[in-house]
């Protein structure tokens, strides 16, 4: 029997608020210091590890948070999100991504069909579409090649499949298998739409149109501005654009589009990478085998994730780590840095992935919560964030828990050797510096050059980044969010705070204001 409880009224997270505090400047000192880094380490898939020794735990508050772990149910809760429940309260729906990338648990039967094979058969049509793409059988209408694929969505339907594309296309372009560059339409200024095609030859352009509904506003203005930039060039638009949308929507049969490829109400969009969002615009672009890969270490990291034992479990680990950071300790921010230029746009994503999941302020029954919830989430990829915001991070007056991601080897296996060490040294020994920086800190008489650490961070490390790692990298930010909206007894699956502006700017289209509103729109000559 699952039971749905507040956190403030969960025993163990009292507990969890008298447990000694770890001072990470005495834990890190030493030889003491060393032991603890090699003993704080969590196995990944795909030769990856979760270190998380710089994070402000101990033995006492792991013992205590694997208390929680069991009293809130997580690996049950989990067990009951696969299998089909009904996790979405708000809008009363499953909760299926997991399950584009395998079969975790029971079969799972909705709108009179197993969702396995209607996810798999999706992944089928967009393989066998891909590969006439790739191979001439699906051209323009001078029977020339497409080489580029654009993708025309927002938030989850860009955020996810663009990082990803950003982080796997050097190694693509390294191993032969980069078929088509990516381009992303997304934001409803037209300077986005203009600036896209202004780098593009359309006549060798496919459009990707990803919307469930078929009706977000700034996708079909942005669909409408494509149209026409194809038929002021003298194309048929209608040869040159595929969706990807819901059986039920506007688009899922019209004859603007080349194919249609679906997904459905089971997945929110910030979770939709491993669906038809994401493996339409990368199976074009990287081939289906390479999706095929990222699909598979998604699927392995989902597997980890519902190991019962919390320290062999990096995606719970981390969430209840955090869930302590936010909770105990009161840090109101999370920070994600990927020393990969590669990840340059997978903090962007982590951002809406987290925030819009859980930014909630009441429980899944829609009470109000008396503790606080997801943290704020920002990042860039270092060694360009130390020359940013790093002054904050080291000697501001908010501690801000880091999360590093580093691999051990670049992706082009192009580098060069400069005063006896590499690039990827260079850039590894900065991840390495910046971690026990953070959290040792120094001491100076000069207190404009005291560092007073305890500034807590972990690191995930990895050989290479390449599809299979790409895959099990987001599967484990996904299910730490999971984890996370279990413990705090919110809906993280629904997004009812992106609704109101939404509407608001609805009335504001149709000049249907009054007050403020309407002054605003006047300051902006709408």
């Amino acid at each position: 029997m699952v039971n749905w409880n507040n956190l403030d009224t969960i025993a163990s997270y009292a507990e969890l608020e008298k447990v000694d505090r770890v001072k990470l400047v005495e834990v890190l000192a030493g030889e003491a210091g060393a032991d603890r880094v090699r003993k704080y380490s969590a196995s990944m898939v795909e030769g990856m590890t979760f270190n998380y020794a710089s994070r402000p735990v101990d033995d006492n508050v792991l013992g205590v948070l694997a208390k929680l772990a069991k009293e809130t149910q997580l690996t049950e809760k989990f067990k009951e999100l696969y299998n089909g429940a009904v996790i979405n309260t708000g809008e009363k729906r499953l909760v299926l991504h997991h399950m584009c990338r395998g079969q975790l648990g029971d079969s799972v039967v909705a709108d009179g069909g197993d969702k396995r094979t209607f996810y798999t058969d999706q992944q089928k049509k967009i393989e066998a579409f891909a590969n006439k793409v790739h191979n001439g059988e699906i051209t323009n209408a001078a029977g020339e090649k497409f080489t580029t694929v654009v993708q025309i969505g927002i938030g989850g339907s860009d955020l996810g499949p663009r990082a990803i594309y950003l982080a796997l296309e050097n190694w693509a372009k390294v191993n032969n298998t980069l078929k088509m560059e990516a381009k992303f339409i997304s934001n409803v200024d037209p300077d986005d739409a203009a600036g896209v095609l202004a780098t593009i030859d359309v006549a060798h352009s496919l459009f990707v149109l990803v919307s469930k509904s078929g009706t977000t506003l700034e996708t079909l203005t942005n669909e409408s501005f494509v149209k026409d930039a194809l038929k002021n060039a003298g194309l048929d638009p209608a040869k040159h654009m595929v969706a990807v949308t819901s059986e039920t929507s506007p688009l899922a049969k019209s004859a603007d589009y080349l194919d249609a490829f679906f997904m459905d109400d089971y997945i929110g969009g910030r979770f939709s990478s491993s669906s038809a969002v994401g493996g339409a615009v990368l199976s074009l672009a990287f081939g289906p085998e390479v999706f095929a890969e990222f699909l598979n270490g998604a699927a392995e990291a989902d597997k980890v994730a519902t190991n019962e034992d919390l320290l062999a479990n990096p995606a719970m680990l981390d969430a209840l780590i955090g869930v302590y950071e936010r909770n105990v300790l009161g840090y109101e921010n999370t920070a994600v840095l990927p020393y990969s230029q590669a990840l340059s746009r997978f903090p962007a994503h982590l951002q809406q992935l987290d925030m819009e999941s859980n930014g909630k302020s009441v429980n899944r029954f829609g009470e109000p919560v008396n503790y606080v919830t997801g943290p704020i989430i920002f990042g860039e990829p270092g060694t360009n964030g130390q020359h940013s915001f790093y002054q904050l991070l080291h000697q501001g007056t908010t501690i801000v828990p880091l999360q590093f991601v580093g691999f051990k080897n670049n992706q082009m296996g192009q580098d060069v050797v400069i005063e006896g060490s590499t690039s990827q040294q260079k850039l590894n020994a900065n991840v390495v510096a910046q971690i026990v920086a953070f959290a040792c800190g120094k001491d100076d008489e000069d207190r404009n050059k005291y560092f007073a650490g305890e500034r807590p961070s972990s690191i995930i490390v990895g050989e290479q980044l390449n599809p299979r790692t790409m895959g099990a990298l987001l599967a484990h930010f996904e299910n730490k969010v999971m984890f996370q909206g279990f413990v705090w007894n919110v809906n993280s699956f629904d997004q009812e705070g992106v609704q109101l502006g939404k509407v608001l700017a609805k009335k504001v289209l149709a000049h249907d204001t009054d007050g403020a509103l309407k002054v605003y729109s006047e300051l902006l000559n709408i």
